[in-house]
């Protein structure tokens, strides 16, 4: 059975949906990692304490609505922080507990994790739509358990750059081909590893190099956007940034102008679930 992709309806005046998302990790990031120390706690923090204001400020200059998906370890560090985010009008959804890869959890773990992280953001009054899983990663549960628990839209999976799709899932065989079963009613809001910030700009020691040139990330991240509206009907762009890296000084402004040419280009800036609201079957 073929894949089943969407078309977003863009608003008039407007050529394609925009999603700024923003995975706000703080120091769970680093607590996932077994990197503890003092240092990394401080690069969680200055995250939440200075990055996250800065881009708060940032989105709210040039009118930007959001979609901030925070695991629940970061809700019950900074709870009135994140009630800030709510109340200035942008989307949270699911991120985890700690930040917990499913891929690595079994059954019972994923469900736990899932659990913890639902009555965080219930401490805060929310009640998610959108799940996006720490590192873009599912279990074979992971699908199964979104439909149990409700979730009508995850930002996880990369099987289109532009166009959401309704998630199926597939039976993987090494020695005969893979089986997909039919399209279900979670829709996937897909990203790429292009549009994000957090791989390209951390330096981790011994783990991952990092601190890339802003102006190439820039760079790309417009020319991935400017193909999209050039090429792409009923398209959406779903970027994803980390107040820990986005809020740096060099990146911030590298922002601010990705934000300025999007929105020359016309840009509808718009959360996860108002671009899920938007889509239809592309017939």
């Amino acid at each position: 059975m073929p894949q089943v992709w969407g078309k977003v309806k863009i608003p008039a005046g407007k050529k394609i949906a925009v999603n700024l998302g923003c995975d706000f990790d703080a120091q769970s990031l680093w607590i996932c990692l077994n990197r503890t120390s003092p240092a990394y706690m401080s690069r969680g923090e200055f995250g939440a304490e200075v990055g996250m204001p800065r881009l708060m400020r940032l989105f709210d200059k040039y009118k930007v609505r959001s979609t901030f998906c925070i695991p629940g370890h970061t809700i019950d560090t900074w709870p009135e922080l994140c009630r800030e985010v709510a109340a200035a009008g942008h989307e949270i959804g699911h991120h985890g507990y700690a930040h917990e890869n499913p891929q690595s959890l079994k059954l019972q773990e994923e469900i736990k994790v899932m659990e913890l992280g639902l009555e965080a953001l219930a401490r805060i009054g929310v009640k998610p739509r959108t799940y996006r899983a720490p590192y873009w990663d599912f279990s074979e549960n992971t699908l199964e358990l979104l439909e149990r628990y409700g979730f009508e839209i995850d930002s996880s999976l990369l099987a289109n750059d532009f166009h959401p799709y309704w998630i199926r899932p597939v039976e993987v065989h090494a020695e005969r081909g893979n089986v997909f079963g039919p399209p279900g009613r979670i829709l996937e809001i897909p990203g790429q590893w292009y549009l994000t910030d957090f791989s390209q700009v951390e330096f981790i020691p011994g783990f991952q190099e990092g601190m890339r040139p802003a102006h190439d990330l820039l760079d790309r991240w417009k020319a991935i956007f400017d193909y999209a509206v050039g090429n792409e009907e009923g398209a959406c762009y779903a970027f994803v940034v980390h107040p820990q890296s986005i809020g740096r000084a060099h990146m911030i402004t590298r922002l601010e102008e990705l934000i300025v040419h999007m929105k020359e280009r016309g840009a509808w800036f718009a959360t996860l679930s108002e671009i899920a609201d938007a889509t239809e079957r592309a017939v």
